[in-house]
Formats: structure tokens, sequence, C-alpha cells
């Protein structure tokens, strides 16, 4: 679920204007308004950057990892996903530190101002920190996941 939603929403930032189809920019705007959220329609430099991290680090790991672990037996997924996992779970950090203890009192889009707000907006990409520590924490203390030594027979 997570692929369509970064290609056709979290990348919109990256795009020149007039590049994404008006129904998904429409959607974009309903939603930052919705939820307060000008991160995205006018994104911080730092944001920026993690974006790009998206769509070159995270949107290629989605098809890797979801043919890994619907097949099943795919022990070499361990890396990649605790590389990902991690990267993820750091750039969420920033950005619900942003989201907590920024002033977007100045912001040219309506940012959150209130506690209730702040936590709203939170809430929203909380699921994107707590899904990649579950995934952390599985290919860490799940056995199947252990890395296992392997040695020459002489």
């Amino acid at each position: 679920s997570h692929i369509p939603i970064t290609a056709l929403i979290d990348l919109q930032p990256l795009l020149p204007a007039g590049i994404a189809p008006r129904a998904l920019t429409d959607l974009l705007q309903q939603y930052a308004a919705s939820f307060r959220d000008p991160m995205m329609l006018q994104p911080p430099e730092w944001f920026k950057a993690f974006i790009y991290c998206e769509a070159f680090l995270q949107l290629p790991f989605f098809p890797i990892a979801a043919y890994a672990f619907l097949k099943g037996g795919c022990r070499w997924i361990r890396t990649p996903a605790i590389i990902y996992s991690t990267h993820v779970a750091t750039t969420l950090f920033a950005i619900l530190a942003h989201i907590l203890f920024h002033d977007f009192s100045k912001s040219e889009h309506a940012g959150p101002q209130t506690l209730r707000e702040r936590l709203v907006l939170l809430s929203i990409y909380l699921p994107y920190l707590l899904i990649p520590l579950l995934l952390l924490f599985t290919m860490l203390c799940n056995p199947h996941y252990k890395h296992v030594e392997k040695r020459k027979r002489k």
C-alpha cells in the first residue's frame, strides 16, 4: 500500500508545477489543508532530501521486499530490510520532532498550531515509524532471519 502513496502523493513536491495530474495535486492540497501539513506543500530542504531518499532508496526497495516476503524463505532480505528500516526510522524521528516542536505560525501554508493539531498530524506519520521498527525487530530477533555464518569444509 505504500507504493501508490509514495509514487502518487509523496513525490509530488519534487516535480515541477503542472507535471502531476490535477486530481492528484488536488488530493495533496486537500490532505495538507485537512491535516495541516505544510511540509508536503512547501517542504523544507531537509524534508525534500528525505523525499529524494524515498524516491531513490525506499521506492525501489518496496517491490523487492514484497517479492521476498511473498515468496518466503528469502533470508537475503535481512540486510536490505535492516538498512531500509533504520533509514526510515531515522528520517521519521526528525519529521516527528519537527511536527512537535517547530513554530508553524510563519509558514505560508497552514500548519498545526494546537497540541491536538500536532498530535493529529503526528498520527499520520507515526505508522511510517512503527512499521519499519517492527520490520527491524523482526529481522534482528526472528530466528528465521538470524545470520548463520557459513564455514568451508576442509
